[in-house]
């Protein structure tokens, strides 16, 4: 009995890191990769390194971005850190 007692601490503080933590960063990762897997033909898009662009094709595993001047870039999805919407 003493044992549980002296345990219920150290529980409570994984289950309240568990809740504060842990569930939110993946509610976020699942987010973004549905938005990664959503991606489609003439998204608006920017990436994690700030680039602005338009997609022009999609692979399984990369994007081909078009950017202001025509330069076609190629990217991985997972480079991919919004879809901007049109305002």
């Amino acid at each position: 009995m003493e044992t549980i007692v002296s345990l219920l601490p150290i529980i409570l503080m994984f289950v309240i890191f568990y809740f504060l933590l842990i569930r939110p960063q993946q509610k976020k990762q699942k987010k973004v990769r549905q938005m990664q897997s959503d991606l489609k033909k003439g998204d608006k898009i920017v990436t994690i390194g700030g680039l602005h662009a338009t997609v022009h094709s999609l692979d399984e595993d990369s994007v081909v971005l078009s950017v202001q001047d025509g330069t076609k870039l190629t990217y991985d999805r997972s480079a991919i850190r919004d879809v901007k919407t049109s305002d």
